[in-house]
């Protein structure tokens, strides 16, 4: 057997490794960590799934004025463009038996396992094939790598895409730019480019290894490529006519300007401790980012230096521009572990090639060590991540979708947590940003709550229709 066909075995086996390491507690409904953020994006699927597909007024179950300050009676949910939920209905029509949560979290695995692929395509192109094997097979283990890379999100599916247009644009260099010799090149590129900006506008930031490949190939001759001006323009205009589109609805529209610097926390010690210390060393690399480092190290009259630098350079732009985002939420920093990995790839070959310097044994001893001390505290970390934390908000959403009339708008307040209303399948509201009443006027017509007091269930007994009250819950229609 040839060394081309042992790679390719190897590589299939990682992919492979990628994809069943995700199926873990795939089945399960969708109230683990982050379920409102998850069970926003999957509604947006639901609601497609039971009234049509209209890509250009994606809707979910909050119609309340929290997320973007004014009421949204439809429930437009104005954010990415919907094509992941576009996916994830085409991959639930195939598969219906699986069901709707099973198979979001399935269309975010096989994005995963594309990420992979183009993880050790770009790493053996320009680095080694040892490098390549650690780089993809660290995406493929790293905890919290395989708990983001199964959570019903789209920032995966913009990572594998973005990957995708940096490997498709770099093919498309070596052919210097050519229009008429590089058709597969230049599509891909314009794909991938493309829908990563569609999936999320933070694609921008990990575009720059492109501007890195292209300057490396041609120099500032680059610039005159006019090719390359028109496939940059063309990626762009789906993003641009989405923005401009989504204008005209503000109510569906969240308000984010919080997310760049709230509370002023950019470069502050909260802002260091918790991306720096609890999330890039603690929660992904398990006190271990020693391969990071060493990833940096430039070897003598290594060409390419500077495409891997600027993999770490635009996660750092990231990181400080979405300052808020990163300090508030730790799935924000699934778009940075691509170049953590790459960078700890790239470390690792490091200490295996200085063979003449450290003892082969010792390397490869210091480097398995490390690196299942790595895995075992970041596990100890993500473990939790798993969990479903509220089962009681599942049994009782669902009951609650049983005897409620389809078109009842629900009052369901867990203090903004929408993950309840997903389950209860109805729109409505997941917290009182008005009295009872006033949400009456509204349009509320049912109110399902969890662990009511005493004095709240005599309130409802006295003024609502009790459909069903446990010692748990309780569900009232609001006419007698």
């Amino acid at each position: 057997m040839n060394n081309t066909k042992v790679i390719w075995i190897a590589l299939v086996g990682i992919l492979v490794l990628t994809f069943v390491l995700r199926l873990y507690h795939l089945t399960n409904p969708i109230a683990d960590w982050h379920a409102w953020r998850q069970t926003d994006t999957a509604a947006v699927s639901k609601i497609y799934i039971e009234k049509g597909i209209d890509l250009a007024h994606p809707q979910y179950f909050d119609i309340s004025n929290v997320q973007s300050g004014h009421d949204n009676p439809h429930g437009y949910r104005f954010v990415e463009f919907p094509l992941f939920n576009l996916i994830h209905v085409g991959i639930f029509t195939l598969i219906p038996s699986l069901g709707i949560d099973a198979t979001a979290r399935l269309t975010t695995i096989l994005f995963s396992v594309l990420a992979t692929l183009f993880i050790f395509l770009i790493v053996r192109k320009y680095s080694s094939i040892r490098a390549a094997f650690v780089a993809a097979t660290l995406y493929a283990i790293l905890p919290y790598s395989v708990y983001y890379g199964r959570a019903v999100l789209p920032d995966t599916a913009m990572i594998a895409s973005v990957l995708a247009s940096i490997y498709f644009f770099s093919l498309w260099s070596e052919k210097k730019f050519s229009v008429l010799h590089a058709k597969k090149e230049i599509i891909g590129t314009l794909i991938f480019t493309m829908v990563s900006l569609l999936f999320k506008p933070y694609a921008f930031f990990f575009l720059l290894p492109m501007a890195v490949v292209a300057f490396e190939t041609h120099g500032i001759s680059v610039l005159k490529k006019i090719s390359v001006w028109i496939v940059a323009v063309l990626s762009v205009i789906p993003f641009v006519l989405w923005r401009v589109w989504i204008l005209q609805y503000p109510e569906g529209i969240p308000v984010s300007a919080w997310l760049l610097n709230g509370g002023d926390i950019r470069f502050k010690g909260a802002y260091f401790y918790w991306i720096f210390g609890e999330r890039i060393s603690k929660l992904i690399s398990g006190y271990f980012p020693v391969f990071l480092f060493l990833g940096l190290l430039r070897r003598p009259k290594e060409k390419h230096f500077f495409f891997f630098l600027s993999f770490l350079v635009s996660s750092l732009l990231y990181l400080i521009v979405i300052a808020r985002g990163n300090v508030q939420h730790d799935y924000y920093q699934i778009a940075i572990i691509p170049s953590i990995v790459i960078l700890m790839g790239r470390g690792v070959d490091f200490i295996l090639t200085q063979q003449d310097k450290l003892n082969k044994v010792i390397a490869y001893t210091l480097v398995g060590g490390v690196t299942g001390l790595m895995i075992m505290l970041s596990w100890y970390h993500v473990r939790d991540y798993f969990n479903i934390n509220n089962p009681l908000l599942v049994q009782v959403g669902k009951r609650a979708d049983q005897i409620l009339p389809k078109d009842a708008k629900v009052i369901a307040p867990l203090d903004g947590d929408t993950t309840f209303l997903y389950y209860i399948n109805r729109q409505g509201w997941p917290s009182y940003q008005a009295s009872t009443e006033d949400l009456i006027k509204k349009g509320a017509t049912h109110t399902v709550m969890l662990h009511p007091s005493e004095d709240t269930v005599k309130e409802y007994e006295q003024k609502y229709t009790v459909l069903e009250k446990t010692d748990e819950y309780i569900i009232v229609a609001h006419k007698k």
